[in-house]
């Protein structure tokens, strides 16, 4: 009697543990959204302090491309890998590059950059603005006037807009060249033939879905950042979790924006 007890408690506790989690995941939602509004209702002042957001444009996309580069290479060469993995013996390869493209595009190329780029702009946005905050700088602008949104959070979110959309298609340009270098030298096709695939049903609605996405990801990200950092606990260890958390629910966020933007637009009708 006593080991079913313990699974039975050990599962009401588990249960407990969803439903706190799940509660706080979606309190966090809400004050994110709150963010977003503010956030929204002070983006047209930002031409009053341009070389804010050009400043974070350097630092959001520029830094980046290394890590983007490095990433996208692999992930092109990934998906020509199962692409003819899964066509074995059933399609044609000469059906490889409409595989490649349609999933380079929609897909793999807009959500796993997004993934990348936020560990590293949500975590700096969370720790920067952490800091400020567990150092009282943030009561300081205050005090001088001076809005911390304004200053700190809008130039960010709209350098993150902006630039995350160039991430992705510099990404899909070097997955693009990671996939025809794999398909040249470790699948026998030829390279007119993946050309020939590539081209093959290429529909620029499928590459503008993408950017649509990325534009969300970005104001996502961002405003995630800033979100933990302004709930950040002082001492150290305060900044840190707001990392961690934001980083975690960066992720979260940008898989299901992603089913919600495919859900809408990508679905037939029919």
């Amino acid at each position: 009697m006593i080991l079913p007890l313990r699974i039975v408690a050990a599962t009401g506790r588990f249960g407990l543990q969803v439903r706190d989690g799940l509660f706080t995941f979606l309190r966090h939602i809400t004050y994110i959204s709150t963010l977003s509004l503010r956030t929204l209702l002070r983006a047209p002042l930002f031409v009053r302090n341009i070389y804010l957001s050009t400043e974070q444009m350097y630092i959001i996309g520029l830094e980046s491309l290394p890590l983007v580069a490095i990433t996208s290479v692999f992930v092109g060469a990934e998906a020509v890998i199962q692409a003819e993995y899964q066509f074995a013996g059933f399609v044609p390869l000469k059906y490889l590059g409409l595989a490649v493209c349609k999933s380079l595009i929609t897909e793999l190329c807009p959500v796993l950059t997004s993934l990348v780029v936020s560990g590293r702009v949500a975590t700096a946005i969370a720790a920067e603005v952490g800091s400020m905050k567990t150092s009282e700088q943030l009561d300081a602008m205050e005090c001088l006037s001076l809005d911390p949104i304004r200053y700190l959070i809008v130039p960010k979110t709209l350098a993150c807009m902006v630039m995350l959309p160039v991430l992705v298609v510099f990404s899909e340009l070097v997955a693009f060249v990671g996939s025809i270098i794999t398909a040249l030298l470790f699948v026998d096709v030829t390279l007119h033939l993946y050309l020939t695939g590539l081209r093959m049903f290429f529909n620029p609605w499928d590459l503008y879905v993408g950017i649509l996405k990325t534009v969300v990801f970005g104001i996502m990200i961002a405003l995630t950042g800033a979100h933990f950092g302004l709930q950040a606990r002082k001492g150290a260890e305060g900044v840190g979790e707001a990392t961690t958390f934001s980083v975690m629910t960066a992720a979260v966020l940008i898989l299901i924006l992603d089913f919600v933007i495919a859900f809408l637009v990508l679905r037939s009708p029919f």
